[in-house]
């Protein structure tokens, strides 16, 4: 099991344009990405994200797209569930749920769906396993940062490179073994 923060990316390192706008990552359309998705997806047990995705997803797919899987959302705030979503609202620090999520996801995946600045969250805790970065071949110039942490962070090992038909790339990396995370 790992938890992984499986996401695209532009050149220049933003998920998001300003204004929490993916109309530049539409723009490619799923099909070039879609048996990668589906392999990296089989693997999933449960996912974890922030309430600006979670509103996004709310707001732009008529219906959910993680049927059958525990969500988490990180958020301060009441937001809606969609019918038939298995939704848990939680509050603070990630470590504080992140047991929980693992014993829910059982032997599968944690995929932090996004945001960069739960995924951040996740990787000063320590509990980041694995980046798994989509890089888009667009550069965007301001939005939503990939990683935004406050301190350097220790190493990640690369440990795979995938083309995909378009100019994207796939970046894996994994946390270095034994290194401490930057705080």
């Amino acid at each position: 099991m790992t938890t992984t923060y499986f996401v695209a990316s532009s050149l220049d390192g933003f998920v998001a344009a300003p204004g929490d706008d993916l109309d530049w990552l539409l723009q490619f359309g799923f099909e070039p990405f879609q048996e990668h998705y589906d392999r990296f997806f089989a693997g999933v047990g449960a996912v974890v994200m922030g309430s600006t995705t979670y509103q996004w997803l709310l707001d732009h797919d008529d219906t959910w797209p993680y049927p059958g899987l525990p969500a988490w959302v990180f958020t301060s705030r009441e937001l809606p569930v969609p019918e038939g979503a298995e939704v848990h609202f939680v509050s603070g620090p990630v470590e504080d749920h992140h047991t929980v999520v693992e014993q829910a996801a059982g032997e599968r995946d944690v995929w932090v769906v996004g945001g960069g600045l739960l995924a951040a969250q996740y990787q000063r805790a320590g509990l980041l396993d694995e980046l798994r970065v989509t890089v888009m071949p667009i550069a965007l110039g301001a939005g939503a940062p990939l990683l935004p942490v406050a301190a350097p962070t220790a190493v990640f090992a690369l440990v795979g490179t995938t083309p995909i038909a378009g100019g994207a790339v796939e970046l894996r990396y994994r946390q270095a073994a034994g290194v401490a995370s930057g705080a």
